[in-house]
C-alpha cells in the first residue's frame, strides 16, 4: 500500500474527505459522509440541468464556481438587450411568501435561487428583513432570493446590510487564477431598517454572513 492510499484509507475511517479527494472537488468543511451527500446532490442537479434543460430556480449551493454563473447571467441579459455588460448590476429581491420546490416557470428576468443561509441573525418573515437571532439559533436560511439585472443601478443609500456571502463557514480563501476568491462569492443587499434602530455597524460587530454550505 503507497503512502497516498494509507493517508486516504485513514482518512475514510476518521469520516473525513481524502486529501486527494478534496484537492480535485469542491470546497467544503462537511464530513465524508455529508460530503457524499453533498456531492450525490450536486450531481442530481447537473444531470437534470443537462437533460431537461435550464431549471425554473438554481440550487446555487450546487455549483462549483458560482461566480461565473452569476456573471454568465449579467452577460444572458446584456446580449438580450444589447447592454454593455459592465453598465449591470444585480437588484436582490427576495420572496420570501413562496418555497423553492413550488418554483415551476423561469422569470422574465434574471434567476432563482435557493440555499443560501445567514449567520448572526434571523430573516424576519413579518418585516421581510433581517433580524436578531432567535437564541440558540446559529444559522437560518436564506429565503427564496431573485436576482435581477439592472442597467446603471444606484445602490440604496441606506437601509441595507452589505452581506458578505462564502462558500464555507471559515470565511477565508485565496486568489485563484480566474482573480477570484476561493471562499468570498459576493456582496448580498439585505434589507434590514425598521427592525433594529441601530445602523449597519451592529450587523458587522454581529459577524452577519451568508454561506452556501455549512459544516453538516
Amino acid at each position: 500500500m503507497s503512502e497516498e492510499l494509507e493517508k486516504m484509507a485513514d482518512a475514510i475511517y476518521d469520516n473525513q474527505v481524502p486529501a486527494a479527494w478534496a484537492a480535485k472537488g469542491f470546497l467544503s468543511l462537511k464530513p465524508l459522509a455529508s460530503w457524499i451527500d453533498d456531492c450525490n446532490a450536486r450531481i442530481d442537479f447537473l444531470r437534470r440541468w443537462i437533460t431537461k434543460g435550464t431549471p425554473a430556480v438554481y440550487w446555487i449551493s450546487g455549483l462549483f464556481f458560482p461566480q461565473a454563473f452569476l456573471t454568465g447571467t449579467l452577460q444572458n441579459y446584456a446580449r438580450q438587450h444589447t447592454i454593455a455588460v459592465d453598465k449591470l448590476s444585480y437588484d436582490f429581491v427576495y420572496r420570501d411568501d413562496i418555497n423553492h420546490a413550488d418554483i415551476t416557470e423561469k422569470p422574465a428576468s434574471g434567476c432563482l435561487s435557493w440555499g443560501m443561509y445567514l449567520e448572526g441573525c434571523k430573516w424576519d418573515y413579518e418585516t421581510h428583513e433581517l433580524a436578531h437571532s432567535d437564541p440558540k439559533k446559529l444559522f437560518v436560511d436564506l429565503p427564496l432570493l431573485h436576482l435581477i439585472p439592472v442597467a446603471e443601478r444606484a445602490a440604496p443609500a441606506s437601509g441595507i446590510y452589505h452581506c458578505p456571502v462564502y462558500k464555507v463557514l471559515s470565511r477565508t480563501g485565496t486568489l485563484s487564477t480566474t482573480g477570484h476568491s476561493t471562499n468570498f462569492v459576493m456582496w448580498l443587499e439585505l434589507p434590514a431598517s425598521s427592525s433594529c434602530a441601530e445602523n449597519e455597524d451592529l450587523w458587522i460587530k454581529a459577524g452577519v454572513a451568508a454561506f452556501l454550505a455549512l459544516r453538516y
